[in-house]
């Protein structure tokens, strides 16, 4: 549960409004504790997470409890324990799990907590496994080429078989 002051400070108020905002624009939460992690290693972080058009934003925790619960998102509350960052994505949150996986391998700091897809809560084993499946993009290009193979494979022969019949060979 998040501490809600009786008197809160517009700053505040206003903080939280602007979370509720960014958390809205998404469809996706992937949270992480990034303690010991460097400037620079958040920052190529971060620039690897906007690739995917993806924001890794650093939040204060009770205002990030206070925004979910606005937005009647609940079972969050235990990702924002710790110094608590979350990867707002917008799409492909497998191909962005990833990322930040493969980030941790080199900076062991990074710990990927947990994360909400599609409304559904992801513990740390779940998310991890759901980031070794393959991204929107790559399955749809999977199925693309699964499909257009046989058909490559009719056209090549309709082609011989106009090239021996204009040739004036019968069949």
């Amino acid at each position: 549960m998040a501490i809600v002051a009786h008197k809160v400070q517009s700053a505040k108020e206003q903080a939280i409004k602007d979370l509720k905002t960014k958390f809205s624009s998404v469809s996706d939460y992937v949270f992480a504790d990034y303690r010991g992690l460097t400037v620079d290693q958040i920052t190529d972080l971060r620039s690897k997470l906007r690739e995917k058009e993806c924001e890794f934003k650093v939040v204060k925790n009770n205002f990030a409890r206070i925004a979910f619960q606005e937005m009647e998102i609940a079972d969050v509350e235990g990702y924002f324990k710790g110094p608590t960052a979350v990867a707002l994505v917008k799409e492909d949150a497998n191909e962005v799990a990833k990322i930040l996986f493969d980030f941790a391998k080199d900076a062991p700091a990074l710990h990927v907590k947990g994360a909400l897809i599609e409304k559904e809560i992801y513990d740390e084993a779940k998310i991890e496994a759901f980031s070794k499946l393959p991204g929107k993009k790559q399955l749809i290009s999977m199925i693309m080429s699964a499909i257009n193979g046989p058909v490559q494979k009719i056209a090549a022969t309709l082609q011989a078989y106009i090239e021996k019949m204009e040739a004036g060979e019968k069949s």
